[in-house]
């Protein structure tokens, strides 16, 4: 009688644990670490930083609220923004 060669279930799902494991080293960790410093530096945002929004705007924090930050863009310009949407704060 010819015998049957049973794979393990373990064996069968090793790949796919694998791949599992490189995706959150390479992928999902990285970002989560990103996301942590992104709201660490959304924190300390003070009255006269000089930010860069998403959007390219450069601007200088004149009023710092509870989720939004009012941008001096120009001379007798300002702009209301969500704090979110800074993408980071210029070193002097």
């Amino acid at each position: 009688m010819p015998q049957s060669s049973a794979v393990s279930p373990l064996v069968q799902f090793f790949p796919l644990i694998l791949i599992f494991i490189i995706f959150y080293f390479l992928l999902i960790r990285p970002q989560k670490q990103k996301e942590k410093e992104h709201q660490k530096m959304l924190t300390g945002i003070d009255k006269n930083d000089e930010v860069v929004t998403l959007g390219g705007i450069h601007g200088t924090v004149v009023n710092v609220k509870e989720k939004t930050l009012i941008l001096r863009i120009d001379e007798n310009v300002k702009m209301e923004i969500e704090k979110n949407s800074v993408a980071y704060i210029k070193k002097p």
